[in-house]
């Protein structure tokens, strides 16, 4: 598998995401408050001989495996709490002449209840992983499609890492419809995968960590 070169305009490689893509935001009263949530404008390479499709993941890496003490006042989550990944965007399908994304194609605030998966004209969106975590809210609940951005819980002790991947895939489609997650897009491209570059940035809410 070769590499493949890509580019997120505001979010260089190992720095800072800025807050105007990202789902959560601290303020001078507040500790957590929806930010503008702005899908970041992204090119990348044409891909090898035999690209055919394209495929964006995006995922935090660093989520705690354990929400109990998430976003309490008094408590912390301690750094050396079990992580697992959290899918923030899904989207397949890509054709394999579009090899740029506009600032805003994905998202352009937080929409409550979530944004809608399926076909758009530059792609078909799976779920991303809001839709479990606003499960028990009925004010938000509902199934997330597209870009939703950073929202660590304030009061972890990490910065949490962001991985942008896009994928140069030798298939026109993955093959999947419906209210499909990261996990079943990645199984899909399984085998398929030609080449991938990544760009992985940073965010917390944590005062101490600024």
């Amino acid at each position: 598998m070769t590499d493949l070169n890509l580019s997120i305009d505001g979010i260089a490689n190992g720095q800072r995401i800025p807050e105007e893509f990202a789902f959560g935001i601290r303020t001078k009263s507040e500790p957590f408050t929806f930010g503008a949530n702005i899908s970041p404008a992204m090119r990348w390479d044409a891909g090898p001989d035999g690209t055919r499709s394209f495929a964006i993941i995006m995922h935090d890496r660093s989520v705690p495996t354990v929400f109990d003490d998430a976003n309490q006042n008094g408590k912390t989550i301690p750094a050396n709490l079990a992580r697992m990944d959290f899918m923030h965007w899904v989207l397949v399908d890509i054709p394999a002449t579009t090899t740029s994304l506009a600032k805003g194609a994905e998202s352009d605030s937080v929409l409550p209840k979530g944004k809608p998966t399926g076909p758009t004209e530059h792609g078909v969106r799976g779920a991303n992983d809001f839709g479990m975590f606003m499960a028990g809210n009925p004010d938000m609940a509902g199934d997330y499609g597209g870009y939703d951005g950073p929202a660590p819980p304030w009061n972890d002790e990490i910065m949490h890492e962001y991985v942008f991947t896009v994928y140069a895939l030798d298939v026109e489609s993955i093959g999947l419809s419906g209210l499909f997650s990261g996990a079943n897009a990645l199984s899909a491209m399984e085998g398929h995968v030609l080449a991938s570059g990544q760009v992985i940035g940073e965010y917390t809410l944590n005062p101490d960590l600024t």
